[in-house]
């Protein structure tokens, strides 16, 4: 018979890593079409520990007690008695809130069928950096064969499927990291990878179609001096600076992550490996502190993962 109580992370207050704790805690039942997933393994994001110290609360406030996570992958336990597509024991990934736990509620377009090739830690990798590049490079930049693409942080986890979604669509891709990620950026396909720390990418690359930034900051406006005129950059990472790209005669966007049911389009590019996640290392649930210790602190490469359950 099923425990009533799961294992989850929790907090209670806003502040550092030391504030996640792992509790046992009431299982959670599915209602109307909700789908209860128990979790395998969930992606550990940025906006997690952003969510955690308060440093979005004045856009999104949190909830207490809250337990972190936006994505993950896993094997589906019960569903609600109005959802008719998924059924227990498919494997499934996708974006789902509290993915730090043993089980969690999903809504069913949030998730999908889980591609056979890949690993549950490889699966839980992919939905919010694949979903927020897909946004980005196919939604909003709409780019077509031949385009220029600068891409910034392109080892991250939205970076390196911005990258090769770019590369699918035949565009030609540059993009910047650390020294000791450049090999790595350029095996996802740049055709030119430039270490930030030797300058502003601007001394090395014009006229420029679109601009992928992951980083912010400053390292986006410079980045402005590399669009041709009426170019445009795309950032997910703090508002857009538009007042500087309209000076330049070009434009500053924000990106967003896309809808689930672009999971299934994704599901086709990871099966035909046209589109391949990385998993930078993985921690066990007991471990979520260390995991978003590391998560802000590192300049890395792809996803850190949370592995909950084999």
């Amino acid at each position: 018979m099923a425990s009533d109580t799961m294992r989850a992370i929790r907090i209670h207050e806003y502040g550092g890593a030391d504030k996640l704790q792992l509790e046992q805690v009431p299982r959670l039942r599915p209602t109307g079409s909700e789908v209860l997933l128990r979790v395998k393994s969930a992606g550990v994001n940025p906006a997690d520990w952003k969510f955690r110290s308060g440093l979005l609360k004045d856009w999104h406030p949190l909830q207490f007690p809250w337990t972190p996570g936006n994505d993950g992958a896993g094997v589906v336990e019960e569903v609600g008695p109005d959802e008719k597509g998924f059924r227990r024991g498919q494997e499934v990934f996708g974006c789902f809130g509290g993915s730090y736990a043993e089980y969690a509620i999903a809504a069913p377009g949030d998730i999908a069928e889980k591609p056979r090739n890949l690993s549950f830690d490889e699966a839980a990798a992919v939905p919010v950096g694949a979903l927020t590049a897909w946004n980005v490079v196919i939604e909003t930049a709409g780019l077509e064969p031949g385009m220029r693409v600068l891409v910034l942080g392109a080892a991250g986890g939205v970076g390196l499927f911005s990258i090769q979604l770019a590369r699918w669509k035949k565009a030609r891709v540059i993009g910047t990291c650390s020294r000791g990620n450049m090999e790595f950026v350029r095996s996802l396909g740049a055709e030119l990878v430039i270490d930030y720390t030797s300058g502003s990418p601007a001394q090395q690359v014009k006229d420029i179609d679109v601009v992928v930034d992951t980083v912010g900051g400053d390292a986006a406006e410079q980045a402005l001096a590399t669009l041709k005129s009426g170019g445009l950059l795309v950032t997910v990472a703090g508002a857009p600076p538009e007042a500087a790209a309209k000076s330049r005669g070009v434009r500053a966007v924000a990106g967003h992550r896309a809808s689930g049911e672009k999971l299934g389009e994704l599901r086709e590019l990871l099966r035909s490996r046209i589109v391949v996640p990385v998993v930078f290392t993985t921690y066990g649930l007991a471990d979520a502190r260390k995991a978003q210790e590391e998560s802000e602190s590192r300049h890395g490469r792809g996803r850190i993962v949370l592995h909950i359950a084999d």
